[in-house]
């Protein structure tokens, strides 16, 4: 690998921004993609499927043999609220390969007893998400329904380029929420991208089943084709 390719990948490992290496088997010729790039490359189709699926593969093109080598962040999930859906979604989601990271001041419901092997940060959400950096391989998740803990949370997603927002609650409490991002200054395309009611439709009653609808909806943005910008 040149040099030059081997720096511009290495910026963007530390940046957190997915890269596909793209070797030619019959010369050996490299060139890097950048995620942000694959849109206008020539073999954009294939480059997003490898890239949605994350994995490096052998492929063809017009007669032609390359080797994607797919360098991608590790997908995580950020949660408001250390609740009994966040209790069952954590080690399902480590199942999935899914970090989970869960935010909440209230330290009586983020303890380690309830979220073993979870990263808990009790900070108020504004301050908490400083220093995560949402980025495209992160899904944000509100379960609290408190406002004073969701709505900052949501706010930050909205701003970012989390692949996934969602928030827990009917549509009418949604229907609120969006009234309070309306007057925070986010638009209908921002608000638009907020998964609510919230996880797949399968019926889901008790957490564990509300977990899993969510993780279902998750790992279905995650994988599946990507949603154009309106």
């Amino acid at each position: 690998m040149e040099l030059p390719v081997l720096a511009a990948l290495n910026t963007e490992r530390a940046a957190r921004r997915a890269t596909v290496l793209v070797t030619e088997m019959a010369d050996g010729a490299q060139r890097l993609i950048k995620a942000a790039d694959i849109a206008a490359d020539p073999l954009a189709e294939i480059v997003d499927k490898q890239l949605r699926m994350g994995k490096s593969g052998m492929v063809e093109a017009a007669g032609v043999q390359y080797f994607l080598t797919v360098q991608a962040p590790h997908p995580r999930i950020v949660v408001t609220g250390a609740v009994h859906i966040s209790q069952a979604m954590a080690p399902m989601a480590k199942l999935l390969d899914l970090d989970v990271v869960i935010i909440d001041p209230r330290t009586a419901f983020a303890t380690p007893d309830r979220f073993p092997e979870v990263t808990l940060l009790t900070e108020w959400p504004d301050e908490a998400i400083k220093g995560l950096g949402l980025d495209a391989y992160t899904a944000f998740v509100a379960l609290t329904h408190d406002p004073k803990i969701d709505d900052p949370g949501l706010e930050a997603a909205l701003r970012s380029d989390c692949f996934y927002v969602g928030a827990l609650g009917s549509r009418k409490t949604h229907g609120r929420r969006l009234e309070r991002l309306n007057a925070a200054g986010f638009d209908e395309v921002a608000t638009g991208r907020i998964h609510a009611p919230i996880g797949l439709d399968i019926g889901a009653v008790s957490p564990a089943e509300i977990a899993l609808a969510i993780l279902g909806e998750i790992v279905n943005t995650l994988r599946g084709p990507r949603r154009t910008a309106a």
